[in-house]
């Protein structure tokens, strides 16, 4: 009898800690979201999106600039987050670790791209506390700005993903919180580059050198 016990102790001890590692993972959605990772969350509706006063310029080595405008009528925490580790040069240095033109997204923002350990790439935050859901019938399309979570909607924290076609599967489950308005095309250039074979990680990283606030009527 004892010896059953223990043994059902560790496989229980084994299946917690690989429930926990899966969790570590932020990514963005698979093409048909659960419920389980919709449940619960508020939708902001009918809100017309209004540009904040400063845009975000992503300033990549190789690529060029992306410059998205940032919605904080639409997701005030998320927004002020973004500008917040922006403000500490947070991601400067880190790179867009996933690409997918099937799903038509880039991914960025980890901590953990600044190393060369990719087998974490994908799993840092900030040393902030996560951010909850700010989901709005926002639609996304080309050029949309959203936040990167796990499967529990209220985990966004540091990263985002920009979508380059419209993928209505993300539609009030992940926070918009931005658009593209200019270097749209180099995001495109960047989502069909190399990947190492059987993953979604570019073959050459794809550094993001800096990333800076300026004013939004520098872009009219």
């Amino acid at each position: 009898m004892k010896r059953s016990v223990t043994i059902y102790s560790i496989l229980l001890t084994l299946l917690i800690v690989s429930c926990a590692c899966n969790q570590n993972q932020t990514n963005t959605a698979n093409k048909e979201p659960g419920d389980a990772e919709t449940g619960g969350a508020n939708v902001k509706t009918a809100v017309k999106p209004q540009p904040d006063s400063q845009v975000a310029i992503i300033e990549t080595g190789d690529y060029g600039r992306i410059v998205v405008e940032l919605y904080p009528n639409i997701a005030p925490q998320m927004v002020e987050r973004f500008k917040k580790l922006i403000n500490e040069h947070f991601y400067d240095g880190t790179a867009i670790h996933r690409i997918d033109p099937d799903l038509g997204i880039i991914q960025g923002g980890d901590p953990q791209t600044k190393g060369s350990n990719t087998t974490v790439w994908g799993t840092g935050n900030s040393p902030y506390p996560n951010v909850p859901a700010e989901f709005s019938d926002i639609p996304y399309e080309r050029g949309t700005l959203g936040a990167a979570r796990t499967n529990d909607i209220n985990t966004a924290n540091c990263q985002w993903f920009i979508t380059l076609k419209t993928q209505p599967a993300f539609d009030q489950k992940y926070t918009v919180f931005g658009r593209v308005i200019d270097g749209i095309n180099n995001a495109d250039v960047i989502m069909h580059a190399p990947t190492v074979q059987g993953t979604e990680r570019p073959s050459d990283k794809v550094v993001i050198k800096t990333v800076t606030l300026q004013p939004r009527t520098n872009f009219p």
